[in-house]
């Protein structure tokens, strides 16, 4: 248990309707029909028939996560005009969803953390009070689901019965939400016999906020993909519940995911001594075969699928995938921070990723994806921007419009993606599947900075390296809200998705080297493959050529690789970044590592700034390290 931290082991986690009074809202529905009942779990039983008579659906279905299900399900989407079926022949067992155009991406201003006390969320999130928000969710979701069917979706965050996994029980009335949730998660039967009586679980509540029917008995026809202009994700920390309203888009609609796997894991993880973070995970294998386990925050679109289905240039060298954006990392028994990836598929952003990029994505794709909003081909099959160099001459956009590559605007929206098993990937480790994890060797923070940051650097301890993270600052991609392009801090990457206040999580990290034998805890290392020259070229080749960095870093591991100190932690020496066959000029090279002042002063003045809005609640040591880091810069000191 984090230090500090108060946590009444007594209080009450169980599930509850939106407020106290939501059968008295809608008890004229009278009780929903739960025949045939797959579970004996009083709570999960109590909590559906509450939520069902609050929502009012037609009727409910538990499901099992079976292929007959599946197939039903994406029948049923096919004739109400959601799923397009595509090409069998050129990408088998898969499908087309065009969104509404309103619901493309999280939705940031409208996710809400209602933790008890409002300094407990902190600055970064948006608080409500509780039960005033309790009080509005029983408003939107009472008779939200009449004239549809209300789907009830046991899951586990990791391996069934895993020791580190988590179970969750979401209800939904979207198919496509059940749909992908089957491959995001393991999800069925299994999930739901392991939540036992007493047993700990995540209740999540969504709806698309469409109902069929209205109060008084009218009907509406259905859309291709209905939601609501009104929208809430709303996460309880204290009681570890979920409501989502409005969206059907993954990251707003598919709870096991950064809802569940991030906000309410990573309020779980800070009582419980553990870290659940927003990083790929991969296992590295030498050519002297000797194995390295590496996990690595990106924000979107800063090259994490890239990594995380990485395919080395370097002979001799494999890269196999455990996880693609999430890890949960524990503390083992045998004194080394171990993580696994509590996902079962990928929701990976399909523009930008292509043959030339990215081909062990692209051959994950080839049958059993679910893609979302990117264009058809005349054939039907699918196209994005980047998928290929030339784009086709004629296209179906991602709104069932007519497209050609001169009509001026992209063909797949750019938060476009695919829903994917992650069995599909073909790097995929069997690693995957182990309940107690592997052991993490290094931590990579890296963004999208055109200066300033080096290609690699190596902290020179814990607490530097805990600083590299809190400092971390990107673009801003399509899968957030703002200007796209406009540079946004993202501490850990995780700047959407702490569920309690950004100091203390700064703090819970430092907390590590208690938990974690000094010998066990991971290295940690910055990267930034986008870094530019004067004249606005990528300085760095990217892509498979990351692998050069990759290997730096696993032969610092071993201590066969030197270095050189700077103020910023240590950096390749000349030499020991292995360039062979790449045509980089020496001035690039340099470039990449080189290090200007004065912009730095600036940097730090603004970093300075930028941790002023934690207050009291930001560790006296993050503050210790970017005064030191003033100093070297100041001083002109090499350490």
């Amino acid at each position: 248990m984090t230090p500090g931290v108060t946590v009444d082991p007594t209080r009450d986690r169980t599930p509850q309707p939106p407020v106290p009074a939501a059968r008295e809202r809608t008890g004229a529905a009278g009780d929903p029909r739960l025949e045939g009942l797959p579970t004996r779990n009083g709570a999960v039983l109590s909590w559906v028939r509450d939520t069902a008579r609050l929502t009012q659906p037609d009727e409910v279905v538990w499901c099992d996560g079976s292929q007959a299900e599946f197939d039903r399900l994406t029948a049923l989407m096919v004739r109400s005009g959601t799923l397009v079926p595509l090409n069998p022949e050129k990408r088998p067992g898969s499908f087309l969803a065009r969104s509404a155009p309103g619901d493309v991406a999280r939705v940031e201003s409208r996710t809400f953390i209602a933790s008890r006390r409002r300094e407990d969320a902190g600055p970064t999130n948006n608080w409500r009070e509780p039960e005033a928000l309790r009080e509005e969710l029983a408003g939107v979701f009472a008779g939200s689901m009449r004239g549809r069917t209300m789907y009830v979706v046991p899951f586990s965050m990791g391996p069934v019965g895993g020791p580190f996994s988590r179970l969750g029980v979401q209800i939904t009335d979207s198919p496509y939400v059940v749909a992908s949730m089957r491959t995001m998660t393991r999800m069925g039967s299994r999930a739901l016999a392991a939540i036992t009586p007493g047993t700990p679980f995540v209740p999540a509540v969504h709806s698309v906020g469409f109902p069929l029917v209205d109060a008084i008995g009218r009907s509406r026809e259905d859309v291709p993909w209905p939601c609501n202009d009104l929208k809430y994700v709303a996460h309880f920390p204290e009681t570890r519940e979920i409501f989502s309203f409005g969206s059907g888009y993954g990251g707003n609609a598919l709870l096991g995911k950064k809802c569940f796997a991030l906000r309410i894991a990573s309020a779980m993880a800070r009582e419980e001594g553990w870290l659940a973070e927003h990083m790929l995970l991969v296992k590295v294998t030498s050519p002297e075969q000797e194995v390295f386990h590496l996990a690595a925050a990106f924000p979107s679109a800063c090259g994490k699928t890239n990594l995380a289905m990485l395919r080395p240039t370097l002979p001799g060298w494999r890269v196999e995938t455990i996880g693609d954006d999430i890890a949960w990392m524990h503390p083992g028994p045998d004194g080394r921070l171990r993580a696994l990836n509590p996902e079962a598929g990928f929701f990976g952003v399909a523009p930008g990723t292509g043959w030339s990029t990215n081909s062990a994505a692209m051959e994950m794709l080839r049958e059993d994806v679910i893609f979302t909003n990117v264009a058809l081909t005349d054939d039907g099959d699918v196209w994005w921007e980047g998928m290929t160099d030339e784009p086709p001459a004629h296209l179906t956009d991602w709104q069932g419009r007519d497209w050609t590559p001169d009509c001026g605007r992209p063909a797949a929206h750019p938060n476009a993606r695919f829903t994917v098993s992650a069995k599909r990937c073909p790097s995929i480790a069997e690693e995957i599947d182990a309940p107690d994890g592997v052991p993490v060797d290094a931590i990579l923070f890296g963004g999208r900075r055109a200066g300033n940051v080096p290609l690699v650097a190596e902290a020179l301890d814990w607490g530097q390296g805990v600083f590299m993270g809190a400092t971390v600052s990107s673009e801003r991609t399509a899968a957030a809200e703002g200007a796209v392009g406009e540079l946004r801090h993202d501490p850990f990457a995780m700047l959407p998705f702490t569920g309690y206040h950004m100091g203390d999580y700064f703090a819970h990290w430092l907390s590590m080297r208690d938990r974690v034998a000094a010998a066990g805890l991971p290295r940690v290392y910055s990267v930034n493959w986008f870094r530019r020259g004067g004249d606005g070229r990528l300085l760095w080749p990217g892509f498979g050529e990351n692998s050069r960095v990759v290997e730096w870093i696993c032969r610092r591991l071993e201590g066969t690789a030197g270095a050189r100190h700077t103020p910023l932690g240590n950096v390749p020496a000349d030499g020991a970044l292995d360039l062979d066959g790449l045509d980089l000029a020496e001035q690039d090279v340099a470039e990449l590592f080189a290090l200007d002042p004065a912009a730095w002063l600036a940097e730090v003045d603004h970093l300075e700034e930028y941790f002023a809005r934690f207050g009291a609640r930001l560790p006296d040591e993050i503050t210790g390290h970017l005064a030191l880091l003033r100093y070297r810069l100041s001083a002109g000191q090499a350490v």
